[in-house]
């Protein structure tokens, strides 16, 4: 598994990858590897301003939908289009094509609260 040691994760596995004040946000591998074959994402959150921890969208996989969770606070600035057309950027590229949503950031200091490729790979064993 790849746990790239520039984002931030959160305990629901989310990431974030931070450009300035804006957060980048998706799926960890191991999240899209549990999920398995990822065939739908939907994100109806455009122009929201959501807390963190607050739901942003979902996820479905063959077998199961699971909630995505906003790892920080911000407004939901962009969904990752490509998605709609190859959801399975999700399971071959999670940290890359497979980017959710980006959002700008409302309290940058929540990123502090969130592991270090180190400690998230701890917190699921690997």
């Amino acid at each position: 598994m790849n746990f790239p040691a520039d984002l931030r994760y959160s305990k629901e596995h989310e990431w974030v990858r931070v450009e300035g004040n804006i957060g980048i946000i998706g799926i960890t591998d191991f999240a899209q590897k549990e999920l398995g074959d990822i065939v739908y994402v939907d994100i109806n959150t455009i122009g929201d301003t959501l807390a963190k921890d607050s739901v942003f969208g979902t996820v479905e996989a063959v077998k199961t939908v699971s909630d995505l969770f906003m790892p920080v606070s911000g407004k939901v600035l962009e969904f990752n289009s490509g998605l709609e057309a190859a959801p399975e950027a999700v399971n071959t590229d999670a940290y890359g094509a497979g980017w959710m949503v980006k959002v700008e950031l409302s309290n940058p200091a929540e990123l502090d609260a969130l592991m270090d490729a180190a400690a998230y790979q701890a917190s699921i064993g690997a």
